[in-house]
């Protein structure tokens, strides 16, 4: 009995000494050695580090509107990266339980982490709950399987191929602008959300062009999608408790109950679509042909899932938010709206689809689109973690360092974009020489930048110049401007638009 309780001693002394090593000593030993190079931080507590600090940010700036229409909007997508720059400079120090997390908002800095071919920099492993939201697809992906992965996908999105689903973008955009008509027969001004609209549109495009199916087939993956991303947003503004999500609490039940929806949904799915796809250059024919025909470039049929999974959510999501955004803008900015305009009109007529050769053709329109991203990326910030001990600039990062790249501010950084870096002003783009690589990263930029950029950019340039071709628009009394980060940075309560037939 007595050695028992001695073993239970050492047990207990083991724990102490365990926990006061990695809750005390490597913090205050990785603060210290930030603190040599001045870089310095809020204060940080013992458990959750800034976790609470910045969850309660977060939901003191979504807890009202901005008062006008502008695009300062920092302060409520990233209130924790704007408290505390203004603090304690652009590089500083904060924590995510015990993990330290540097954020860079200095271009240069930015650039070469993203950039970096040495290794030292990867990709941040999703939180478990993320993970139940992209699976084991190419975002969460990373070493080896993420270039096995990069290079079975990345065919799907060659430009060139993607030119011949151009027709179909199109006649998908008709079809929304028809049931606008339809809705609306007797009113020559109508309100719209376009946020909504755009949802279902790109949903359509996505299920068209990428598995051969209809937005009908996929509609319930969608919906179920949107609630499990709830679910996830909040999970990851909290630290993660190994094990946590294996215990039967009431969101926990939730996300089983909806991850497991999808993906026997995305299952049925893809063994309809399958047979007629194989054969077809999409993205579930590149994976089916992969799998059936190249034993090197093999994916297994869950690999599968959880890439259509993936692509199903930053899809949808991305193009969405983008054409939003864009329509928001022009709305607003109605000097804009008619050039866009005038150029499409010039380019392709009052009634005739844009085709693959008149994109190139359509340079305000691109213009356009590029600032929206600048003003409202998809993603306000970037992630890496260091592999090993790393110099980056002048600073000295220990393995282990979270790096946070916060596009958000670096897209408004006066020294990069001049003292009008919160307006709204494409002409910034019209000579793509002045661009500041490091300054502009709305899909990243490297080895890892989106794989789905150039379907994201033709979809919105499409979508755009038909309906810059059939009606004015502009923004409704009822808009409320509330910008808020929801996985992607999308409108709080919806997009809406007065919309006027020409």
């Amino acid at each position: 009995m007595a050695a028992f309780f001695f073993c239970l001693l050492l047990l207990f002394f083991f724990l102490v000494l365990r926990c006061i090593y990695s809750f005390l000593w490597i913090p205050y030993r990785i603060q210290l050695h930030f603190l040599r190079q001045d870089v310095r931080g809020p204060p940080r507590s013992l458990l959750a580090g800034n976790a609470a600090d910045v969850r309660r940010l977060y939901a003191a700036a979504q807890a009202a509107p901005l008062p006008t229409f502008h695009h300062d909007v920092s302060g409520r997508v990233s209130p924790h990266y704007t408290k505390w720059s203004a603090q304690f400079g652009r590089t500083f120090l904060f924590w995510f339980g015990t993990r330290p997390r540097l954020a860079v908002g200095e271009p240069e800095l930015g650039r070469a982490v993203l950039t970096d071919p040495t290794g030292a920099f990867e990709k941040l492993g999703f939180n478990p709950s993320a993970r139940l939201l992209f699976g084991e697809g190419l975002p969460g992906l990373k070493g080896r399987k993420w270039a096995h992965h990069r290079r079975v996908l990345t065919p799907a999105f060659n430009l060139e191929r993607l030119k011949c689903w151009v027709p179909a973008i199109a006649t998908t955009t008709s079809n929304m602008l028809d049931k606008w008509e339809m809705q609306n027969q007797d009113r020559f001004e109508f309100e719209i959300d376009i946020h909504k609209e755009f949802h279902t549109f790109t949903a359509e495009v996505i299920s068209r062009v990428a598995f051969g199916s209809s937005y009908e087939e996929g509609k319930r993956i969608f919906q179920l999608q949107q609630e499990l991303m709830l679910l996830v947003s909040l999970a990851l503004r909290s630290v993660y408790i190994p094990g946590f999500r294996f215990l039967p609490t009431h969101k926990n039940r939730r996300r089983w109950r909806l991850n497991k929806e999808i993906e026997n949904s995305l299952q049925k799915l893809i063994e309809i679509n399958g047979i007629k796809c194989e054969t077809s250059m999409n993205l579930l024919g590149l994976m089916i042909s992969a799998n059936k025909n190249d034993r090197e470039e093999k994916m297994g049929t869950q690999e599968i899932v959880a890439e259509c999974k993936a692509f199903y959510l930053a899809g949808k999501d991305t193009t969405a938010n983008l054409l939003t955004w864009a329509i928001l803008l022009l709305a607003l900015h109605e000097d804009w709206q008619k050039k866009a305009r005038e150029e499409v009109v010039c380019v392709c007529g009052h009634h005739r689809h844009p085709n693959a050769e008149d994109l190139g053709n359509l340079k305000i329109v691109s213009m356009v689109i590029k600032e929206t991203l600048r003003l409202y990326p998809p993603a306000v910030a970037l992630m890496r973690q260091t592999t090993r001990n790393v110099k980056l600039g002048e600073l000295d990062l220990p393995v282990d360092t979270d790096v946070y790249i916060p596009l958000v501010a670096i897209h408004r950084e006066v020294e990069v974009w001049g003292s009008d870096a919160n307006e709204f002003n494409p002409l910034r783009f019209a000579d793509a020489k002045r661009r500041h690589l490091g300054a502009f990263l709305p899909f990243g930029i490297g080895p890892t930048t989106c794989i789905g950029q150039n379907l994201a950019l033709l979809e919105a340039k499409v979508a755009l110049a038909i309906i810059l071709q059939h009606f004015e628009f502009a923004v409704s009394p009822s808009y409320v401007h509330a910008p808020m980060l929801l996985m992607t940075l999308q409108p709080q309560y919806g997009a809406q638009v007065l919309m006027r037939r020409i």
